[in-house]
């Protein structure tokens, strides 16, 4: 019985013996390594974007069997936004996170999309972005800089504006004070049309340009506020909802498809999933103690009346189309339609006035 017992076993083993000694010789398969950077701090239950890499991170390495291994760095460990980018150009890294502002600097034409009060609801901006003109933007992303877009997530809702001088009503209590803004060309066209002498600072200086007095002021979303911690240094708050400016998702497209075809798909379906969590977080961000409730602590906290906010709308719409007509062109000029079409077409499947 031994005997009989050892004479099957010795395939088995001959086979185990084999096996071990192919991967001696030419290594196990090597694991694929997918590194993803963004701005902020890595705090998934406070900031989007961690909450976006950390979903992501779980669903590729759980879709591949972890096979890719995705790594995170975020707060801009890897560099400032520019370099970050560039590192994705180059292969240096994979994929990441950039705000409308880092975008803009590769792709000019992002600047376009910030035409003050012309998304009406977060439905409709998710149905613009992650429909047909979400992905003739990717395209034409692709196509003019390399960068494939894997989605367009949220950097925090819509922009609301503070200032550390005094409360603002109307486009005339903004004259004469310095706002920061991102390297947005259209943002900084806006701001002068309201009044205010724009200023261009990186993300990570913000805080202490505003406790400086370097400049007064600043705009972004009531999630990104509260992160930032810039109700320590702004004293007053207007609730103008008056930009939505999109993240946007890249990963180095030679990367990307040289990828197998599976491994890709799991790619794609991870950033959307990731893209809704982080809108979902910013919701409740806004929505809990955490929202305008910890803001109104610290600030004066103002809704424009309706004519107030027309004033606003008024000069703002009327600087942005001329921007975009001398700036853009007839390229520009041309996306610009194409934006507020889509906006349009979704306002209308949604029942939004």
């Amino acid at each position: 019985m031994l005997r009989t017992t050892a004479k099957l076993m010795r395939p088995i083993l001959l086979v185990a013996l084999v096996l071990t000694l192919s991967s001696t010789a030419f290594g196990a398969p090597k694991k694929i390594v997918l590194q993803i950077g963004h701005l902020n701090p890595q705090k998934p239950f406070e900031v989007a974007t961690a909450a976006m890499t950390e979903v992501f991170k779980n669903m590729v390495e759980k879709g591949t069997n972890n096979a890719i291994s995705v790594e995170i760095y975020p707060a801009g460990t890897l560099g400032n936004e520019r370099e970050t980018m560039e590192q994705v150009q180059t292969g240096v890294i994979q994929s990441y996170i950039t705000t409308g502002g880092g975008m803009a600097v590769f792709y000019p034409l992002m600047s376009i999309l910030d035409i003050p009060f012309s998304m009406p609801s977060y439905n409709v901006a998710y149905k613009v972005y992650d429909g047909p003109f979400g992905k003739m933007l990717a395209d034409d992303i692709l196509k003019k800089t390399g960068l494939r877009v894997l989605g367009f997530g949220e950097s925090g809702g819509f922009f609301q504006i503070t200032n550390s001088k005094r409360p603002i009503r109307t486009p005339a209590d903004m004259k004469g004070l310095k706002f920061r803004t991102m390297t947005i060309p259209m943002h900084m066209e806006i701001m002068k049309a309201f009044g205010a002498s724009p200023t261009p600072v990186a993300w990570a200086e913000v805080y202490t340009a505003l406790q400086t007095g370097v400049v007064d002021g600043q705009q972004n979303p009531v999630p990104i506020i509260e992160m930032g911690k810039l109700y320590e240094v702004q004293k007053y708050m207007t609730i103008t909802n008056h930009i939505y400016t999109p993240y946007v998702w890249v990963i180095n497209n030679d990367w990307f498809t040289k990828l197998p075809k599976e491994y890709q798909e799991v790619i794609v379906d991870a950033a959307r999933t990731a893209i809704i969590a982080g809108r979902g977080l910013n919701r409740i961000l806004e929505a809990s103690d955490k929202g305008l409730p910890l803001l109104s602590k610290h600030m004066e906290i103002y809704t424009p009346t309706s004519a107030e906010l027309e004033e606003f709308r008024k000069v703002g719409i009327a600087a942005a189309m001329s921007f975009i007509e001398k700036t853009y062109k007839d390229e520009g000029m041309r996306l610009a339609k194409e934006y507020l079409k889509a906006i349009d077409e979704a306002k209308k499947e949604l029942g939004v006035k």
